[in-house]
């Protein structure tokens, strides 16, 4: 029952991460790199990287592979939003970034379950 849990929560938790992700990823294979710099490196590489921890990382932890590593770079990612770029935001605004934020770290704790390519 356990592992029905992981694979239901690191499932739902990283498919809503894509609808964040996804708008991200279009941008970038569009070639629009208008984008904000929370962390001073430019642009195109804060996009990149957002891609990366909303997009690329979520479809990771989706199908199981590399579960705990792919929590790392979308925890991070949520970190920056949440702290960083949302920092002057009252708490309602950056909610929901700290809640992706607790998600990815409890899923690179837990790790995937046995219904993941990973299967620990």
């Amino acid at each position: 029952m356990k592992d029905i849990g992981l694979a239901f929560f690191r499932i739902a938790v990283s498919a809503m991460m894509l609808t964040h992700g996804l708008p991200k990823f279009q941008k970038l294979i569009a070639g629009d790199f208008e984008f904000g710099d929370p962390i001073g490196i430019g642009a195109a590489p804060s996009l990149f990287l957002a891609v990366i921890g909303e997009f690329i990382c979520p479809i990771l932890i989706i199908i199981g592979f590399k579960t705990r590593f792919a929590a790392i770079p979308a925890a991070i990612t949520m970190a920056v939003a949440g702290f960083i770029a949302h920092a002057a935001d009252p708490f309602g605004t950056k909610e929901k970034a700290l809640l992706f934020l607790v998600a990815f770290i409890t899923i690179a704790l837990l790790g995937p379950g046995k219904f993941s390519i990973d299967k620990k």
